[in-house]
């Protein structure tokens, strides 16, 4: 990252705003299967200099019919945070269950460089996160992977199981059937092999991997003991926050339980109801050697997903880099630019033009 030169852009034009529209556009350009093989690049990276970053736990806010959440994290140059919801009812009222977006600072002024939509990034995030655990963790040759749950997510998993990780076969299955009639319309033409099937249990049969990404916000056992073959990896991205699960808890006793942040994963994730001394491994832990991830073929191991700041830190680099590669977005106005900083009550005597939008006239004579 180009410290010096992002904040001459900031100081010159305001921040640079990447719209959900201009979002899609930038996926578009640069090719869906680029970007998550380049946020999940941006991840492991991150990951194996964790102990670089300023971390804490997302700070949510809980209502009876979803959440509300902010997830910061920085290092010594970049501060980001992500504003997140989930609100599974949202879909009656025409609305995303999850809408997000976020913020790139510089750490050294405070000045905001960046603000995204991260309703896409986020999936694409996601995505990318399961497929660079399931490199790390899953049987090599995994070929068949189960995607449980159909709905906005799925595709996004699919194809970075397919680029990344080598899946060759999807199992499909979701309680609405249209949600996998829409994923495979959706998939078409990506040359997976996809078997609709009227069952989890039919649809995990003789996979190498297991996703789970379904949208309840209760206790719901997607997967349970009997389901469960020696060597799966079982990658549950679904379960997000308290009271949120999808998986029985004798698969974890059985399993190899990987996390990204275990304080949150404790409060959040699949394993908030284990004891608390359960053993986990944080993932950065098994990307830096330090740890070990899978140590036989027949073990089953679990990524529980709850999705971590550094993640969206990631992606958010991703997005502003090639935004202001490919001249994507716009530069809002979004901090008042004063001639003289210690004057602020000054931006309201000039009646009809901003200090910026005089300074740029300036600049343009």
């Amino acid at each position: 990252m180009h410290h010096h030169t992002d904040l001459q852009h900031f100081r010159q034009r305001g921040t640079l705003y990447l719209s959900a529209p201009d979002a899609a556009e930038l996926v578009r350009r640069h090719g869906l299967n680029r970007c998550l093989a380049a946020i999940a690049a941006n991840i492991r990276d991150d990951f194996r200099r964790w102990t670089d970053f300023d971390k804490t736990a997302r700070v949510a806010s809980h209502s009876r019919d979803g959440v509300i959440e902010l997830m910061p994290v920085a290092d010594a140059q970049r501060y980001s945070f992500k504003y997140v919801n989930g609100h599974p009812g949202n879909t009656r009222f025409g609305l995303s269950t999850v809408m997000a977006f976020g913020v790139l600072a510089d750490v050294d002024t405070g000045a905001p460089l960046f603000l995204s939509e991260l309703t896409l990034t986020t999936a694409l995030r996601t995505a990318a996160m399961s497929a660079l655990a399931a490199q790390t963790l899953a049987r090599p040759g995994s070929r068949v992977m189960a995607l449980i749950g159909n709905g906005a997510q799925s595709e996004f998993q699919a194809l970075a199981f397919q680029h990344l990780v080598g899946i060759t076969a999807l199992r499909l299955f979701d309680v609405d059937p249209a949600a996998t009639a829409k994923l495979v319309a959706n998939l078409a033409g990506s040359g997976l092999r996809l078997t609709v099937c009227q069952s989890t249990a039919e649809a995990v049969t003789g996979a190498d991997v297991v996703t789970t990404v379904t949208a309840d916000k209760a206790m719901a056992l997607i997967l349970t003991p009997e389901m469960i073959e020696p060597g799966m990896h079982l990658n549950a991205v679904g379960g997000d926050c308290p009271g949120k699960t999808e998986l029985h808890g004798d698969i974890l006793d059985a399993a190899a339980v990987f996390v990204e942040y275990e304080p949150q994963s404790r409060i959040e994730g699949e394993i908030q109801h284990q004891p608390a001394d359960f053993g986990v491994t944080e993932l950065w832990q098994v990307l830096r050697g330090e740890r070990a991830g899978r140590t036989a073929a027949d073990q089953v191991t679990v990524f529980d997903s709850v999705g971590f700041a550094l993640e969206d830190f990631s992606a958010l680099r991703f997005m502003f880099d090639t935004a202001t590669a490919l001249g994507l977005g716009e530069r809002i106005s979004l901090i008042p630019q004063l001639d003289d900083p210690k004057n602020l009550y000054g931006m309201l005597a000039a009646p009809g033009a901003s200090a910026f939008e005089a300074r740029n006239r300036r600049l343009a004579a």
